[in-house]
C-alpha cells in the first residue's frame, strides 16, 4: 500500500479537496439512500414518487457552490454555448424506467455541449449511481468509459474523477459508491491507465470502501501484463494484509506472472513456488490453470525433471491435470532432443485418460523432424488423422522443413499442393519453409517458381523470402541473379534488413569487388539500415584473405565515420591477416592499439599472436604473451596450449613443452591429437623413443584417435632410430585403422604402393 501511495502522491492529486453542497447532500440523502433501501428490498418502484419533484426542479442543480464552480471553471471554458434546461427530467426518466436504450441517446459529450460540464457531470453521477444501485454494472461501465473519453479529449485531470463521482465521505460505504469504485478501477485498467486505477484503489481505501476481489484481480492482472513488477507485488501484499483476501484467481495471476518468459528469462520460480505453498496454506485449492502455469514455469527455467515429478505427484494425489500440463514437459524434452522421454510421457498421458491435442502432436512432429526422423513424423500425422485430431498448418510446416532438410523436397512439394487441394490455405510461413528447402538443395529454379505461386495465391513474400533467394544465388556465385532479386525487393517495398546487406556484401567481396561492397554498405544506410560490426568485418576478412591487409586497415576509419566502433573481432581479423603475411611488427602494433583504446584482447587475440611467434621460433615472446594472458584473467584453452607446445617442440625445448603439457591438466584441459603428435615428433627428434611411446599409449588410453600425421611422426621417428620392425608395425596398424599417409609421407619413409622396404633389424646393420 505504501508503495502505491508514494508513487501516486507524486502526481499531487487533491483527493481531499472536494466538498459537496448541502443541496447535493440533500439529493444524496433523499434519493440515493432510498435507492439502496429499494435495492435491498428489490422494490425500486415504491420510491419513485418520493423523489420525482426534487428531480424535476432543474434550478436546484443550477446552483453550484463557489468551491465547486472554481474547481470546474477550466472544464467549462471549452463549452462556450449557454446551458439548456431539460437534462434532469431526462435523468428522472432513466431513474424511473431504468431504460438503458433511452440512456444511451445522450452521451457525455453531447450533454456537456448542451448543458455545460458541471451540470452534466452531476447529472451523469446520478445516472451512474442509479444504475449501480440497480446492479447494472455493465451499463455503469459504459457511462464511465464515456466520461473518461471526454476527460482525455479535453485534457482534464482524471485523478479527481473518482472523488467527483463518489457520494459524500459520510456515506462512502453505500453500495453505489462501492460499485462505482470497482467499475472505475476496471475502466481505467482496461484503458491502460493503470496509475489512475491504482489511485482509485488508494482513494477507495481511504474512504473506507470495501472493494471486491474481482476488480482487484482485474487491476492485478493488468499490472502483470504491463510487467509493472513493483506495483503488482505491492498490490498483492496489500490484498493479503488488508483485504479483500486473495482468491484462487489472485494466486493464479501471480503464478502466471512469475512463470512468464521463455527459457529462463524473466522467470522467478522461487517466488512461484512460494505462491503455490501460500495458496495451500491458506486453504485455496490450486486449479489446473494454476498447476499448468507452474509446470510451464518450471520447464522454462530448466527444471524439467522437477516438473515431471510434480506431474506424477499430482496424479497420485488426484489433483487436476490436463494436456497443457503435459505439453510443457513434452516440449522441453523435444527441445533438448530427448525424444524417447517425450514419447514415454505421451503414453503416460494417454494411459491416464488425457487425450493428446493437436499441439501435443505438433511438438513431437517438430522434434522428430529436427532429428531427421521424418518417417516417424509421418506416422504421427497419420495417427492424428485416425484420432480425429486435425493437423494444423504449423504441424505441416514442421514436416515440410524436415522433409526438405532430408533432401525430400519433391515429396514435401507434393504434400504441400495436396493440402492446398484439401482446403488448407498456405501462409507465408509454409511457403518460406519450402522455399528455404529448395535453396538448401541449391534448386533455385523451384524456389523461384514457388515465390511466383506464392504471389499468385495472394501471399506476400517478406524479407525472409527474398533473403533466402539472395543467399541461395550468392552461394551459387550468381551475383547477377542476387542483384536482380535485391532490386525487386526494393521495388515492391519489402523492408531490407542488415541480414540482406551482409549477404550481398559477402558476395561482392567473394568476387573481389571490395569497394562495391563498401558502397553498398553506405547506400543502405539511406534506407534506414544501420551496418553492424559483422558487416564491416566481412570486408576486412576478405581483404585480409586476399593478402590486402593494408587496404583492410583503411576500413577502420570508414567504420568510425559511420559511428560503428571497431571491437576485438575487427582487430583480431587484422592481426590474423598480418600474422599470416609474416608481418609481426604490424600485428604487435595492432595489439598495442587495442590496449591503448581500451579494447581487452580475447583468447583468440593471444592465440593468433602466440601462434605467430611459435611459427617463427620466437618462443621467448610467445611465452611472455602466454603468461600475460593468464595474468589478465583469461583461461588458456586446448588450442593455445597446443600452439605454444608445438613451438617449443619445434625448437627442441622439450623440457618447456613437457612442463606445459603437465600444466594443461592443472587447468582441466585435455590434450588433443595435435598436441600429442607435436610432442611425439619432438621427442623422436631428440631420440627419446621412451617418451614418444609413452605419449602414444597415453593418447590411446585417453581415447584420442591417432591420425595420419601421428602415424607419420611415429613411422619417421622409428625409421630414424633404425627400428624397422616398429615401422612395419605402425604401418600395418595405420592401415587397419583406415588411416593412410599422404604421398610425401610415403616418399619420405621409402614406402611405395604400400610395400615396406626391407631393412636389417637393429643390431644387424653392416
Amino acid at each position: 500500500m505504501q508503495f502505491l501511495i508514494v508513487n501516486l502522491q507524486k502526481r499531487n492529486r487533491g483527493i481531499n479537496r472536494f466538498c459537496l453542497s448541502s443541496t447535493i447532500y440533500l439529493l444524496k440523502s433523499s434519493l440515493l439512500r432510498s435507492i439502496i433501501i429499494s435495492r435491498e428490498r428489490y422494490r425500486l418502484e415504491a420510491h419513485y414518487s418520493g423523489v420525482s419533484a426534487l428531480l424535476l426542479e432543474d434550478q436546484v442543480y443550477d446552483y453550484i457552490p463557489v468551491t465547486d464552480s472554481n474547481r470546474f471553471e477550466k472544464a467549462r471554458k471549452p463549452n462556450s454555448c449557454p446551458r439548456k434546461r431539460g437534462l434532469f427530467p431526462f435523468v428522472l426518466t432513466v431513474f424511473k424506467t431504468l431504460n438503458w436504450k433511452l440512456a444511451t441517446h445522450t452521451n457525455f459529450f453531447k450533454a456537456v455541449s448542451f448543458h455545460g460540464f458541471s451540470h452534466s457531470i452531476y447529472a451523469f453521477k446520478i445516472i451512474i449511481h442509479v444504475l449501480a444501485s440497480a446492479g447494472l454494472q455493465m451499463e455503469v461501465q459504459i457511462f464511465l468509459r464515456d466520461i473518461i473519453s471526454y476527460y482525455k479529449e479535453v485534457n482534464l485531470d482524471v485523478s479527481e474523477l473518482f472523488s467527483t463521482l463518489l457520494d459524500s465521505p459520510q456515506d462512502a460505504h453505500m453500495g453505489g459508491s462501492i460499485i462505482v469504485a470497482n467499475v472505475l478501477i476496471k475502466v481505467f485498467a482496461e484503458n491502460n491507465m493503470l496509475v489512475d486505477a491504482a489511485d482509485v484503489f488508494v482513494q477507495a481505501r481511504r474512504f473506507g470502501l470495501e472493494l471486491n476481489i474481482l476488480s482487484c484481480n482485474f487491476l492485478l492482472n493488468c499490472f502483470a501484463e504491463a510487467n509493472q513488477t513493483e506495483f503488482i507485488r505491492s498490490l498483492f501484499e496489500e490484498l493479503k494484509d488488508s483485504g479483500p483476501s486473495p482468491n484462487v484467481f489472485t494466486y493464479t495471476i501471480m503464478m502466471n506472472y512469475y512463470c512468464k518468459g521463455s527459457f529462463g528469462k524473466n522467470i522467478d520460480i522461487v517466488k512461484a513456488t512460494e505462491v503455490l505453498e501460500e495458496m495451500e496454506m491458506n486453504g485455496e485449492s490450486p486449479t489446473v490453470v494454476t498447476y499448468g502455469a507452474y509446470i510451464h514455469g518450471l520447464c522454462r527455467a530448466g527444471c524439467v525433471e522437477f516438473a515431471l515429478r510434480l506431474i506424477r505427484d499430482l496424479r497420485i494425489r488426484n489433483q487436476p491435470l490436463n494436456s497443457y500440463c503435459y505439453n510443457a514437459v513434452i516440449h522441453e524434452f523435444c527441445r533438448n532432443g530427448e525424444l524417447h522421454e517425450a514419447f514415454e510421457l505421451l503414453e503416460d498421458m494417454r494411459s491416464h485418460g488425457i487425450s493428446p491435442t493437436a499441439y501435443s502432436y505438433s511438438i513431437l512432429i517438430d522434434g522428430l523432424c529436427k532429428k531427421g526422423q521424418v518417417e516417424k513424423a509421418l506416422d504421427l500425422i497419420e495417427e492424428m488423422v485416425q484420432s480425429n485430431v486435425k493437423p494444423s498448418l504449423v504441424t505441416y510446416s514442421s514436416l515440410f522443413d524436415g522433409l526438405c532438410k532430408s533432401g525430400l523436397t519433391e515429396i514435401s512439394l507434393s504434400m504441400f499442393h495436396n493440402l492446398g487441394a484439401e482446403g488448407y490455405k498456405h501462409d507465408v510461413i509454409s511457403y518460406n519453409t519450402l522455399i528455404n528447402g529448395f535453396v538448401l538443395q541449391r534448386d533455385m529454379g523451384s524456389a523461384c517458381k514457388l515465390v511466383h505461386e506464392m504471389r499468385m495465391n495472394g501471399s506476400v513474400p517478406n524479407s525472409f523470402t527474398f533473403n533466402r533467394l539472395i543467399h541461395g544465388f550468392c552461394k551459387r556465385q550468381r551475383l547477377d541473379k542476387a542483384l536482380e532479386v535485391f532490386t525487386i525487393m526494393l521495388k515492391v517495398g519489402v523492408q531490407l534488413n542488415i541480414f540482406t546487406c551482409n549477404i550481398m556484401a559477402d558476395e561482392f567481396n567473394r568476387e573481389g569487388h571490395f569497394w562495391e561492397a563498401l558502397k553498398l554498405i553506405n547506400e543502405v544506410q539511406d534506407l534506414g539500415i544501420v551496418p553492424n560490426s559483422y558487416t564491416y568485418n566481412i570486408v576486412i576478412k576478405w581483404l585480409c584473405k586476399e593478402q590486402k591487409t593494408e587496404k583492410a586497415w583503411e576500413v577502420l576509419p570508414v567504420m568510425l565515420k559511420n559511428n560503428v566502433f571497431p571491437c576485438a573481432i575487427h582487430y583480431n581479423t587484422l592481426i590474423d591477416g598480418y600474422a599470416k603475411q609474416s608481418n609481426p611488427t604490424k600485428a604487435l602494433l595492432l595489439y598495442a592499439k587495442m590496449l591503448k583504446v581500451g579494447i581487452p584482447p580475447s583468447i583468440v587475440t593471444y592465440t593468433m599472436l602466440i601462434n605467430m611467434f611459435s611459427n617463427r621460433s620466437k618462443m621467448q615472446e610467445a611465452y611472455y604473451l602466454f603468461k600475460e594472458m593468464i595474468k589478465k584473467g583469461l583461461v588458456p584453452d586446448e588450442i593455445i596450449f597446443t600452439c605454444i607446445i608445438a613451438g617449443f617442440c619445434k625448437v627442441g625445448d622439450m623440457k618447456s613443452a613437457w612442463a606445459l603439457y603437465e600444466e594443461m591438466s592443472q587447468w582441466g584441459k585435455s590434450p588433443n591429437v595435435v598436441t600429442y603428435t607435436c610432442l611425439i615428433d619432438g621427442y623422436f627428434k631428440i631420440k627419446r623413443m621412451d617418451k614418444a611411446d609413452f605419449l602414444f599409449n597415453k593418447m590411446k588410453r585417453d581415447n584420442v584417435t591417432p591420425d595420419g600425421l601421428t602415424y607419420t611422426a611415429l613411422i619417421f621417428g622409428y625409421q630414424s632410430l633404425g627400428y624397422s620392425d616398429r615401422v612395419r608395425e605402425m604401418f600395418n596398424e595405420m592401415k587397419e585403422n583406415g588411416v593412410f599417409p599422404n604421398y610425401t609421407a610415403y616418399a619420405t619413409l621409402g614406402l611405395h604402393l604400400g610395400v615396406v622396404r626391407e631393412e636389417p633389424a637393429k643390431g644387424e646393420r653392416m
